[in-house]
């Protein structure tokens, strides 16, 4: 007799089938950005910026590194994975990380760190040093200001350092799930894992995931599969076009495309992988800063900045 394969040990079988999500590798996470970084600051405009933001990843690394003895009994708790998948739910909030009992000291970890780096503008050790200064109750107002986006309550200068700790939190929370932990969302631009807003697409070339295109997370870093030729906030599939930045000689330029949508008017880049196999979607769009003042001349809005450059409230 000829047993019934149940639906888990169909999918199984089906070796082609497109991973919906790839899961942020933990030990290599930050580690992979700050050397993406280093590439890309050689010849950038904001080369120092990205020097900076490299040397930020790097303590990001150590400070994920650092949490990985100290298990979060809620993240896998099997009644949190049924709500999610239940009531169609990321699996943490990337807005309730404010609450966590470790984000401050991963934000004082990465500040010591920094302070130890040699030649620092003494901007810079100025606002380490406030940032420092700052009391708690303070920096949870304004780490809950930078997680709903709240920009006018928002301090551009120390918001970097602040988001790269929350970062961190989210991180460590979402590399403790296994991907069949990962509920399907009713808003597929949302994070199926913190429920953040991607910071790029990316068009993969490795293994199942080849040709395929994934939003990337902004926060904990997760990526999810969406369609090509679709927009990652309306979800529409009229009036998708590709904007480029003329010189393809430029860094980087033949690697990434500002995707726009007449339906929203909104736009998102989108990073392909074949030109360019060590890009890292993050680090990427924060390097190539000319196409976001390209289009910053245009009637489309880009919905979600970089979470590691924050501009100051208009007035």
């Amino acid at each position: 007799m000829q047993r019934i394969l149940e639906p888990g040990e169909i999918e199984a079988l089906d070796h082609n089938a497109i991973p919906r999500v790839r899961l942020p590798q933990r030990a290599s996470l930050f580690s992979d950005r700050a050397r993406r970084l280093k590439q890309l600051a050689a010849g950038n405009p904001i080369g120092a910026y990205l020097n900076l933001m490299a040397a930020l990843a790097q303590a990001q690394q150590q400070a994920l590194n650092a949490l990985s003895s100290e298990p979060d009994s809620h993240a896998h708790e099997q009644a949190r994975i049924n709500l999610s998948q239940a009531h169609l739910l990321p699996l943490i909030l990337a807005t309730d990380q404010v609450r966590s009992p470790h984000w401050q000291t991963v934000l004082d970890q990465l500040l010591e760190q920094l302070a130890k780096l040699s030649g620092l503008p003494p901007e810079l050790t100025q606002l380490i040093e406030r940032i420092q200064r700052t009391g708690a109750n303070q920096r949870d107002s304004q780490a809950e200001a930078i997680l709903r986006r709240n920009n006018e309550l928002v301090d551009p200068a120390s918001a970097p350092f602040y988001t790269a700790a929350l970062q961190v939190i989210c991180s460590d929370l979402v590399t403790r799930f296994e991907i069949r932990d990962v509920p399907l969302l009713d808003s597929p631009g949302l994070c199926p894992c913190c429920g953040s807003m991607p910071v790029a697409s990316v068009v993969r070339m490795d293994g199942q995931s080849q040709g395929h295109r994934y939003l990337q997370c902004g926060m904990c870093a997760a990526e999810w599969h969406m369609v090509r030729i679709k927009c990652a906030y309306c979800d529409s599939t009229k009036g998708i076009a590709y904007q480029s930045i003329e010189d393809e000689q430029a860094a980087g330029a033949a690697a990434v495309k500002a995707e726009t949508c007449d339906e929203c008017h909104s736009w998102l880049k989108i990073f392909y992988q074949e030109k360019d196999p060590y890009l890292e979607p993050l680090a990427d769009d924060l390097a190539s800063l000319t196409l976001d003042l390209l289009m910053a001349e245009t009637v489309y809005a880009r919905r979600q900045g970089n979470p590691l450059l924050w501009q100051a409230a208009e007035g």
